[in-house]
């Protein structure tokens, strides 16, 4: 029919008006404005389950460890991701978004002495009971050990993270970026996890 024909001739001609194919980057930017809080977690447990896997292999495990490899994705994504968002999007309004030097050393000192050590001390829960599988009384007498060294070692650096974070870094970009030195924290503590049993078994 001509309302047919005439539609089909309006389609291509918007066809041929439309702009070339985003890119994998425009996609992804598109995404994290549209639907931030699900882009945010699917980052994060990508990230960590790529960072488990260069740990692994760096270990020397021969065989990929999916298992483990999925259940740290889980809980970055089904945690860290979204407790990220919904931390540095209060913070942000408590603080009215300012950037200003004293602003962001408050911000700084409120993130690490709350959502660092409490991300810390879940993950080495969930690592040991869940993916380890290790009895209760051995995860709790191992955090007493190595947590302090854990924390006090992130305190080195990640106040750092969260200067540039609070200072240069939009808003909807700070989860990202915390995930992205994530994953090299993730590689560090798995080594030095290695490390450590290693040493053990060879002072027995």
């Amino acid at each position: 029919t001509v309302h047919s024909i005439e539609r089909i001739r309006r389609g291509r001609i918007q066809e041929m008006g439309s702009p070339a194919k985003k890119t994998t980057l425009q996609r992804y930017l598109s995404q994290l404005q549209q639907h931030p809080l699900r882009t945010k977690a699917i980052t994060a447990g990508v990230l960590s389950g790529v960072s488990d896997v260069v740990s692994q292999k760096l270990s020397g495990i021969q065989k990929i460890q999916l298992r483990r490899v999925l259940l740290k994705m889980i809980f970055a994504g089904g945690f860290l991701g979204p407790v990220g968002h919904f931390f540095h999007t209060t913070l942000d309004k408590i603080f009215q978004g300012k950037k200003d030097t004293k602003t962001v050393a408050k911000k700084v000192i409120v993130e690490q002495l709350t959502l660092s050590p409490l991300n810390h001390l879940l993950f080495m829960i969930y690592y040991g009971v869940v993916i380890e599988r290790t009895p209760w009384n051995l995860v709790r007498d191992r955090i007493k050990k190595t947590y302090p060294t854990v924390q006090l070692t992130a305190w080195t650096f990640f106040p750092i993270v969260g200067w540039v974070n609070y200072k240069y870094v939009p808003l909807h970009f700070r989860v990202i970026l915390h995930s992205l030195v994530a994953f090299f924290w993730g590689i560090f503590l798995t080594l030095r996890a290695r490390s450590m049993t290693l040493a053990l078994a060879k002072a027995k």
